[in-house]
């Protein structure tokens, strides 16, 4: 059993079904065929010398590899040459590996550690050292898993390791950005505080690269009695009180970013007027620019456009905001209120927000309209009703529906709508 799992069971954290093996002093032909006997076996590129294996009687599936070296022939994270030995020792296969903590193994299921570099030692005294000087030269996406690991196994970076991390945070923009994504996310739902990493990217220079959006509100002060810290810092205490979902931990990342650009210096402070709007337009070009899919650039560009809703708002503000969010995702920009107000540090507490949740749960509760598809009328009936052809007339007729039952959720019935779509259609002819 090697890296992650090695690490993970000193910590007390140990997953049977995350676990990675390395098959010494079997050549690959010969242990393919004992695999097989045992279940399925799928190879991921015979060059890597990596087997996926899926016992018969088991739903878990495990990497086993051969020892191997590895020689950087670039700066891509596949720019490597392979060359996987059965015979190679153990020890030389570790010395491929990122960092201490993961350049571990021990023989499976409870044999000795094999730790040629002190890895359980740095994990004991909680320290974060790359196993080869040349480790973030050869791999650049390293950095961002130091990061990760930094903040969530709660270590410090050892001089050396950090000093490299600044020399090479260049070289992060050598990733894919599905891999960026993909540490992001780590740090984001596995880390107990976030907030940690981002402040060891900021140091090492690595946000400017990654991020660059969130590394231009440092410094960005707020002053007017309402927060204790500047926007960058209260951005990273949000992320931390987030819930672990991600869409709400990135809208956190992202929720005040444009304060950098509409900031006002006032006699009393600064105002930071329509930063919700410019701040949801740089969340979505920041994901788009990281490959997240298309639905969570949707959402998370709503919760972040949204994110200053009016806690004092009554039933008709509810409606409509959730009109514009949809019901589901209204819970999710609660939380991100929540995590907001918590994080002004000027000691705010969340009881509106509380209160706010609970008036559109009444909301909720009394099944009323919120978007066009609980109206009590579609398409169809307007059509047959008013014997008109299909065409954009019967969306923009639900549309005007739909914010009037928005106001008057007691008109949302459907000979009440049909004829209040006879009085729209005629106006319109009138109109036009």
């Amino acid at each position: 059993m090697v890296g992650g799992p090695v690490r993970d069971s000193l910590l007390g954290i140990y997953r049977p079904k995350d676990l990675d093996f390395i098959i010494c002093k079997i050549p690959i032909e010969e242990l393919k065929q004992i695999l097989g006997e045992y279940g399925s076996i799928y190879l991921v590129g015979q060059s890597f010398g990596v087997i996926k294996f899926k016992p018969f009687d088991s739903d878990d599936t495990y990497d086993i590899a051969l020892p191997r070296r590895e020689q950087s022939t670039g700066v891509g994270h596949r720019d490597f040459e392979i060359d996987f030995d059965p015979w190679l020792p153990i020890e030389i296969d570790l010395g491929r590996r990122d960092f201490t903590i993961n350049a571990m193994a021990r023989e499976y299921p409870d044999g000795e550690i094999i730790d040629p570099y002190n890895g359980r030692g740095d994990l004991n005294r909680k320290i974060l050292r790359m196993v080869m000087p040349t480790s973030f030269s050869d791999d650049p996406l390293r950095m961002l898993r130091g990061v990760q690991f930094a903040a969530r196994f709660d270590l410090i970076v050892e001089p050396s390791t950090l000093s490299a991390m600044k020399q090479f945070a260049p070289m992060v923009k050598t990733i894919s950005p599905e891999r960026v994504a993909e540490e992001l996310n780590k740090l984001l739902l596995k880390a107990k505080h976030p907030s940690d990493g981002f402040r060891l990217m900021n140091q090492t220079g690595l946000l400017e690269h990654v991020l660059p959006e969130l590394k231009q509100t440092v410094g960005v002060e707020q002053p007017g009695g309402y927060h204790r810290w500047d926007v960058f810092e209260h951005t990273l205490r949000v992320i931390d009180y987030s819930p672990p979902k991600l869409i709400i931990k990135l809208a956190a990342l992202f929720h005040d970013c444009g304060k950098t650009q509409t900031k006002v210096l006032t006699d009393t402070g600064a105002t930071f007027y329509g930063h919700d709007r410019v701040s949801a337009d740089l969340a979505q070009k920041a994901l788009k620019r990281l490959r997240y899919s298309n639905e969570i650039i949707e959402q998370v560009g709503k919760l972040v456009r949204w994110h200053m809703f009016s806690e004092s708002a009554g039933e008709k503000g509810i409606r409509r905001l959730m009109n514009k969010t949809g019901s589901e995702l209204i819970f999710d920009l609660i939380e991100l209120r929540r995590a907001d107000t918590m994080a002004q540090g000027m000691g705010q507490n969340p009881d509106a927000v509380d209160e706010y949740l609970h008036k559109v749960e009444d909301e909720i509760r009394k099944k009323n309209a919120f978007s066009i598809k609980d109206l009590q009328v579609d398409g169809n009936d307007i059509k047959m009703f008013l014997g008109i052809e299909e065409g954009p007339i019967i969306g923009n007729i639900l549309k005007e529906l739909l914010d009037i039952v928005l106001d008057e959720p007691k008109s949302n019935d459907k000979t009440k709508l049909l004829e209040l779509a006879r009085e729209i259609f005629r106006k319109r002819q009138l109109d036009f």
